[in-house]
Protein backbone atom coordinates (compact mmCIF):
# COMPACT_ATOMS: atom_id res chain seq x y z
CA UNK A 1 0.00 0.00 0.00
CA UNK A 2 2.81 2.40 0.85
CA UNK A 3 4.48 1.74 -2.53
CA UNK A 4 1.20 2.50 -4.35
CA UNK A 5 1.20 5.83 -2.51
CA UNK A 6 4.32 6.95 -4.42
CA UNK A 7 2.51 6.85 -7.77
CA UNK A 8 -0.44 8.81 -6.40
CA UNK A 9 1.89 11.36 -4.80
CA UNK A 10 3.66 12.00 -8.11
CA UNK A 11 0.34 12.57 -9.89
CA UNK A 12 -0.83 14.87 -7.09
CA UNK A 13 2.35 16.99 -7.35
CA UNK A 14 1.67 17.47 -11.06
CA UNK A 15 -1.96 18.47 -10.48
CA UNK A 16 -0.94 21.28 -8.09
CA UNK A 17 0.27 23.39 -11.01
CA UNK A 18 3.06 25.93 -11.02
CA UNK A 19 4.40 26.70 -7.55
CA UNK A 20 7.76 28.17 -8.52
CA UNK A 21 11.20 26.90 -9.48
CA UNK A 22 12.82 24.40 -9.62
CA UNK A 23 10.42 22.69 -12.04
CA UNK A 24 10.52 19.04 -13.05
CA UNK A 25 9.27 18.00 -16.47
CA UNK A 26 7.95 14.44 -16.69
CA UNK A 27 7.33 12.78 -20.06
CA UNK A 28 6.35 9.28 -21.14
CA UNK A 29 7.46 7.58 -24.36
CA UNK A 30 6.51 4.26 -25.89
CA UNK A 31 6.32 2.22 -29.09
CA UNK A 32 2.66 3.24 -29.45
CA UNK A 33 0.02 5.19 -27.53
CA UNK A 34 -0.85 2.30 -25.19
CA UNK A 35 2.39 1.26 -23.43
CA UNK A 36 4.97 3.64 -21.98
CA UNK A 37 8.40 2.02 -21.94
CA UNK A 38 10.40 5.15 -21.05
CA UNK A 39 9.95 7.86 -18.42
CA UNK A 40 12.11 10.97 -18.65
CA UNK A 41 12.44 13.64 -15.95
CA UNK A 42 14.21 16.94 -16.50
CA UNK A 43 15.03 19.53 -13.83
CA UNK A 44 14.80 23.24 -14.70
CA UNK A 45 16.24 25.43 -11.96
CA UNK A 46 15.06 28.87 -13.13
CA UNK A 47 12.97 30.63 -15.76
CA UNK A 48 14.44 30.75 -19.29
CA UNK A 49 16.99 28.04 -18.50
CA UNK A 50 17.52 24.64 -20.06
CA UNK A 51 17.16 21.49 -17.99
CA UNK A 52 20.31 21.00 -15.93
CA UNK A 53 19.63 17.37 -15.12
CA UNK A 54 17.92 14.64 -17.10
CA UNK A 55 17.21 11.14 -15.87
CA UNK A 56 15.40 8.24 -17.53
CA UNK A 57 13.64 5.10 -16.34
CA UNK A 58 12.78 2.16 -18.59
CA UNK A 59 10.36 -0.77 -18.56
CA UNK A 60 11.40 -3.70 -20.74
CA UNK A 61 7.97 -5.25 -20.21
CA UNK A 62 4.81 -3.70 -18.87
CA UNK A 63 4.18 0.01 -18.54
CA UNK A 64 6.57 2.33 -16.71
CA UNK A 65 3.56 4.42 -15.61
CA UNK A 66 2.48 1.46 -13.47
CA UNK A 67 5.98 0.84 -12.05
CA UNK A 68 5.78 1.82 -8.39
CA UNK A 69 9.55 1.47 -7.92
CA UNK A 70 10.13 3.99 -10.72
CA UNK A 71 7.62 6.37 -9.09
CA UNK A 72 9.48 6.12 -5.78
CA UNK A 73 12.79 6.82 -7.50
CA UNK A 74 11.32 9.80 -9.36
CA UNK A 75 10.01 11.27 -6.09
CA UNK A 76 13.43 10.86 -4.46
CA UNK A 77 15.01 12.53 -7.50
CA UNK A 78 12.57 15.46 -7.23
CA UNK A 79 13.26 15.80 -3.50
CA UNK A 80 17.02 15.86 -4.16
CA UNK A 81 16.56 19.03 -6.24
CA UNK A 82 13.90 20.62 -4.02
CA UNK A 83 11.41 20.64 -6.90
CA UNK A 84 8.44 22.94 -6.26
CA UNK A 85 6.47 22.33 -9.49
CA UNK A 86 5.92 19.32 -11.73
CA UNK A 87 4.85 19.58 -15.37
CA UNK A 88 3.69 16.12 -16.45
CA UNK A 89 1.91 15.02 -19.60
CA UNK A 90 -1.05 12.68 -19.17
CA UNK A 91 -0.24 10.52 -22.20
CA UNK A 92 2.59 9.02 -24.20
CA UNK A 93 4.13 11.66 -26.46
CA UNK A 94 6.39 9.73 -28.78
CA UNK A 95 8.82 6.99 -29.60
CA UNK A 96 11.25 5.97 -26.81
CA UNK A 97 14.18 5.78 -29.23
CA UNK A 98 16.40 8.79 -29.93
CA UNK A 99 16.96 9.96 -33.50
CA UNK A 100 20.63 9.90 -34.42
CA UNK A 101 21.46 7.65 -31.48
CA UNK A 102 19.15 4.63 -31.72
CA UNK A 103 18.31 5.04 -35.41
CA UNK A 104 19.13 7.21 -38.41
CA UNK A 105 16.57 9.04 -40.50
CA UNK A 106 13.30 10.80 -39.73
CA UNK A 107 11.29 7.79 -38.46
CA UNK A 108 12.09 5.00 -36.05
CA UNK A 109 11.91 1.56 -37.68
CA UNK A 110 10.91 0.00 -34.34
CA UNK A 111 7.96 2.32 -33.68
CA UNK A 112 5.89 2.65 -36.88
CA UNK A 113 2.90 3.94 -34.88
CA UNK A 114 4.59 7.35 -34.50
CA UNK A 115 5.48 7.78 -38.19
CA UNK A 116 3.45 10.72 -39.51
CA UNK A 117 1.85 11.57 -36.14
CA UNK A 118 1.84 14.79 -34.15
CA UNK A 119 3.41 13.88 -30.81
CA UNK A 120 1.16 16.19 -28.79
CA UNK A 121 -2.23 15.38 -30.28
CA UNK A 122 -1.52 11.87 -31.53
CA UNK A 123 -3.32 12.79 -34.75
CA UNK A 124 -2.03 11.80 -38.18
CA UNK A 125 -0.43 14.68 -40.07
CA UNK A 126 -0.08 14.86 -43.83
Amino acid sequence: MLREHARKRLTKKAKKGFRGFPVATVAFYGPDNRRASKLTVGIVLAENQEAVELKQWFAEQGDVREDVQAAEEVLAYLDRFGVRSVAMVDRIIGCPHEEGIDYHGPTCPLCPYWAGRDRWSGERVH
